[in-house]
């Protein structure tokens, strides 16, 4: 099912750059001119079911990949976005590249078989070691040849970093349909990451409350921006503003929002600039 899309035809796509995000609720792409670096084309595509492995997550993306035209085109190069909470960050002066599976095993169960990777985050003295979905690189590598791939948590941290000149401490919270990822910032430093699965409004404000309560973040003053999938309709909008006052969303200056029929701070991960 797609979401939404722009209604610009692609002619030179050998100019153009494909950036594409993965996750078990679906995938979201967008097309940008090198040249201008500005984003051209952007479609998403919402399962009316979760995937529950990533296994049936590459079916799905197969059928699509066949009948997308947009997916079919020569790119001068392609950046992948791992979406999951199969990760760690781990400070650099403690990190060690042959530990990769112990520093995991402490958050997240993994399998002897599994391919774990990891990201330098820029701006950032840490590390983000996580399980991609490599069935799907694996796929993309036929499609697209040599790609570059990195987990979402990653560029979202570096996006934010780059925004954030505040000396006071800012917290801000990407929204996904069933997760949602927490990163707290004082001026260029990451105080704070993580994500959490909720089913409820209850379950969201109890892990935000619990983060404020952490970090002794004051609920009267702490500004919190939101990204993602709310809006100020949303239940969990809501209840976030009955504990937490200084509520708002973190928009983008992207102009594929004019051709778009969603909010602004939305898609932040690809579309953010």
């Amino acid at each position: 099912m797609i979401k939404t899309n722009s209604t610009i035809t692609l002619e030179h796509s050998k100019d153009t750059k494909l950036s594409i995000q993965f996750n078990l609720d679906g995938f979201s792409f967008c097309i940008t001119n090198t040249t201008t670096k500005e984003t051209i084309y952007f479609s998403e595509y919402v399962f009316n079911e979760k995937q529950v492995t990533p296994e049936n997550l590459l079916k799905k993306i197969e059928e699509i990949f066949k009948t997308d035209t947009h997916l079919q085109k020569d790119f001068s190069s392609v950046l992948v976005v791992h979406q999951n909470n199969l990760f760690t960050l781990v400070p650099t002066p403690y990190f060690s590249e042959d530990k990769l599976s112990e520093y995991l095993n402490f958050n997240i169960k993994t399998l002897a078989t599994d391919f774990i990777a990891f990201d330098d985050i820029e701006n950032c003295n840490a590390k983000n070691v996580y399980v991609p979905y490599v069935n799907i690189n694996n796929y993309l590598f036929q499609n697209f040849g040599e790609f570059e791939y990195k987990h979402h948590l990653t560029i979202l941290i570096e996006k934010l970093i780059l925004k954030n000149n505040s000396d006071e401490k800012k917290v801000f919270i990407n929204v996904s349909k069933n997760n949602f990822d927490i990163v707290v910032l004082q001026n260029k430093q990451l105080e704070f990451s993580n994500s959490f699965y909720f089913d409820t409004k209850e379950d969201f404000i109890y892990y935000i409350l619990f983060t404020f309560e952490q970090l002794k973040l004051d609920v009267e003053k702490t500004p919190l921006s939101f990204i993602g999938n709310i809006e100020k309709t949303s239940e969990i909008y809501k209840i976030t503003y009955q504990y937490i006052r200084n509520v708002s969303f973190l928009e983008s200056n992207n102009k594929i929002f004019n051709q778009l029929d969603v909010s602004k701070h939305s898609n932040y991960i690809l579309l953010s600039s």
